[in-house]
């Protein structure tokens, strides 16, 4: 097609012939006008020939490409400007020559592949060499396919997304690479064995050519064989290498050495993921070495080194072990397994042994802390451990009936006592929130309840609590953690002591307020100061009534405070109880005066000395009617203990029949004021007998009440069923047996009756 214009110029837009026939037609423009105003006229007209491409065209571009590519694959200068052979193949492809480019162009690589791979299949080489030959003709073979499909490029965007069967040119370089070369079955073993062999090395601790690894095995990645190629070998010689180290090396090396060995061989194994490996081979690679190097020998780590690791305190160590233990299947719940099963056998020997029962609180307490801290620290604060660190605690502290609920209490007991300077308010706080994790472990806690009531008894009369505001804090976690009905008496023991003072005011002002009063006169003239505590008998302990001998001046008083008392309060019966009393007594001696702070029985004994220098222990007993256990007890701690302000004769550390007293003259102490009474704070084997005796009655009248009560609801019940509901009601351990001599005794009380035609069936009787 032509354009006419008044100056008619022709330009060729093709670069294949010089004719002014182009294929693409020529553009004429008019010339100007100088006149203005003058309009230009464009005229398009057809060729009057149809352009034709040159003769042999196509054979003699495609030998110009041919020498183009041969001389790439040969590294040698090539002859031809890049932008005209771009061109040719453009040309070729507008003119429908691509299909047979494109077969022209595979037939000349595919022979140009299947040359190289003749120095291959040569005999045995060096295998880092062989290696390197392999890893220069891929390299080379990828620099010459980037450079053909940059000339061919054309044919790349048209022809090939053209013809979905068609392999891109650079697909098409790989995909002859790996049918003639890449997958030859000598070439592909010996590649891999040299692979194998320089990863082999580096595990061994030798230095290798990472690089060149990393090279050969994207041209795996790259000839998509790598999983069929490399992978399978890979792992099966990984597996063989840690199976066989993982034997030896738990054989040769302690828990913690092996455990940090693992964690290295683990760190290695990731730091080739990244340098050199495949990330698809992730998790088998890392599977494969967690397999045989630990899941393999979970149970022989744990019995080889987890106790001693837990008894040492290994923080570090254990925490290393937890984290590869959650690495494996199974692994964190052998580790639980484990760790309850030394909790259980070690708690055992803290609580069973009765040589330990002096620091077994203590020892309890900082076990469990240093339990607590692992499950926080090392096991990341997993709920499987803190619940099974509970359930082996109540395990093992219940293995040992009764004790160590009755040493608890006594801890307690020796926390809150005036004197306990060893913690500030806060840290005593602490102190009590840790006992009460114990007691909730404890099954017996009726048991605590008993001893920590006769425990608190004395603090409060003696006045030996170190603080009320500790007192109030236990006893509101002991409501908090049991409910109102376990503290109810212990709260009304500190109800009597605050109604106590205000009886104590009122009898005061009572005395003071009748001035002529007989009573005052009788007050001024005994010269002593009595305070007197009221304790309604259902709140306090049982203590056994001892009929002794009072100082005239005592008895007088008592009976003035008895008529004042029963005067304000008619119908109430007052019962004086001796054993928990305590007195300031005013002593001279050489050195000068003294206070000595004693208990009653101490004070009844000293102030026979005012009338006699010497006196004999039949004299004592006579003259105070004091318990024959209780006054020996007495006389030891006035004339053995720190504070000697008796002297005996003969002097030994225990009190005999035919034994002398005399008061101490020359008795010396830097402090004026001399605590004695601190017998009173001393529990006796007979205190320990009568509470746990008082215990186990209370525990056979709840076992009544709780047969009763559910034999008057149910009516008739078999035996097995009545035990069963028993174990569910009972909040103490009690065995079968027990609870079968309650029911006899019921029986035999007649609140019940055996079935005549079931002997194991009871009946309720109304």
């Amino acid at each position: 097609m032509e354009i006419d214009t008044p100056d008619r110029k022709k330009s060729n837009f093709s670069s294949l012939a010089t004719s002014s026939n182009s294929p693409n037609g020529s553009i004429s423009r008019g010339g100007s006008s100088n006149s203005k105003g003058d309009i230009k006229k464009l005229v398009i007209k057809n060729f009057k020939a149809k352009p034709t491409l040159p003769e042999n065209y196509q054979e003699n571009t495609w030998q110009k490409l041919k020498e183009a590519v041969i001389a790439i694959q040969t590294s040698t200068p090539i002859t031809y400007c890049l932008e005209e052979l771009y061109q040719a193949v453009e040309n070729m492809c507008s003119h429908k020559m691509d299909s047979q480019l494109y077969v022209n162009l595979t037939g000349l690589a595919e022979s140009h592949v299947k040359s190289n791979i003749r120095p291959f299949l040569a005999e045995r080489v060096d295998k880092l060499l062989y290696l390197k030959k392999v890893n220069e003709c891929w390299q080379s073979h990828c620099q010459q396919m980037i450079m053909i499909r940059s000339i061919f490029l054309y044919l790349d965007r048209t022809y090939v997304l053209q013809n979905p069967t068609v392999h891109s040119i650079w697909d098409l370089g790989l995909e002859l690479f790996r049918d003639h070369i890449a997958t030859n079955a000598t070439v592909q073993s010996r590649t891999v064995e040299g692979i194998l062999m320089l990863i082999e090395k580096e595990r061994n601790g030798e230095t290798v050519d990472r690089t060149l690894l990393k090279s050969l095995l994207r041209m795996f990645s790259d000839l998509q064989i790598y999983k069929e190629a490399f992978e399978n070998k890979f792992l099966v010689a990984t597996k063989q290498l840690y199976q066989a180290e993982g034997q030896r090396k738990m054989q040769e090396l302690d828990v913690p050495e092996y455990l940090k060995h693992v964690d290295k061989r683990l760190t290695e194994e990731n730091e080739r993921l990244l340098h050199y490996l495949d990330q698809c081979t992730k998790l088998q690679l890392i599977f494969t070495v967690e397999r045989q190097l630990l899941a393999e020998h979970i149970t022989g780590i744990l019995q080889k080194g987890l106790d001693q690791l837990l008894e040492e305190n290994r923080i570090s160590d254990l925490t290393l072990l937890y984290s590869l233990f959650s690495r494996v299947k199974n692994g964190t719940l052998e580790l639980v397994t484990s760790y309850n099963a030394y909790i259980k056998t070690k708690g055992k020997t803290l609580v069973i042994d009765p040589e330990k029962d002096k620091t077994m609180v203590q020892d309890l307490l900082d076990f469990k802390d240093k339990m607590d801290n692992i499950v926080v620290t090392c096991f990341e604060r997993n709920e499987k451990f803190s619940h099974s660190l509970r359930e082996a605690f109540e395990f093992f502290i219940n293995q040992r009936t009764n004790k160590p609920a009755e040493l608890i209490a006594k801890y307690v007991d020796m926390k809150l006592r005036a004197g306990n300077k060893e913690a500030t308010e806060e840290e005593l706080e602490q102190i009590l929130d840790k006992i009460m994790v114990l007691f909730r472990f404890i099954h017996g806690k009726d048991v605590f309840e008993a001893f920590y009531k006769k425990d608190l008894a004395k603090r409060l009369l003696v006045g030996k609590s170190a603080s009320v505001d500790a007192e109030k804090s236990m006893l509101s976690k002991l409501k908090q953690e049991c409910g109102g009905g376990f503290t109810s008496k212990l709260e009304g023991m500190f109800k009597d002591m605050e109604l106590s003072k205000d009886i104590n005011i009122a009898f005061r002002q009572h005395i003071e307020g009748n001035a002529n009063s007989k009573d005052l006169i009788l007050f001024h003239s005994i010269g002593i100061d009595m305070t007197v505590n009221i304790l309604t008998m259902g709140y306090w302990p049982t203590y056994p009534v001892m009929e002794v001998t009072m100082p005239p001046q005592l008895v007088e008083y008592q009976n003035v405070f008895t008529k004042f008392y029963l005067a304000k309060h008619s119908g109430r019966k007052l019962q004086w109880q001796a054993t928990l009393g305590h007195c300031v007594l005013k002593a001279r001696f050489d050195q000068g005066p003294k206070d000595l702070q004693v208990s009653l029985f101490q004070s009844l004994v000293l102030l026979l000395f005012n009338d006699c220098d010497e006196m004999t222990l039949e004299e004592i007993l006579q003259a105070t009617n004091i318990e024959d256990g209780e006054l020996r007890r007495t006389l030891q701690s006035l004339a053995c203990g720190k504070a000697r302000v008796l002297t005996k004769i003969p002097k030994s550390r225990e009190v005999e029949d035919h034994d002398k007293f005399k008061f101490n003259n020359e008795f010396t102490a830097k402090l004026f004021r001399i605590k004695i009474n601190s017998i009173q704070m001393k529990e006796t084997n007979e205190e320990q007998k009568a509470t746990e005796e008082r215990v186990y009655q209370d525990r056979q009248y709840q076992i009544d009440a709780a047969v009763v009560r559910i034999m008057k609801m149910r009516k008739t019940l078999s035996h097995n069923l009545l035990i069963s509901e028993l174990y569910k009601q009972l909040s103490f351990p009690v065995k079968p047996a027990d609870l079968k001599k309650r029911i006899e005794s019921l029986i035999d009380r007649d609140y019940m009756e055996r079935d005549k035609d079931n002997q194991n069936q009871y009946n309720y009787v109304a």
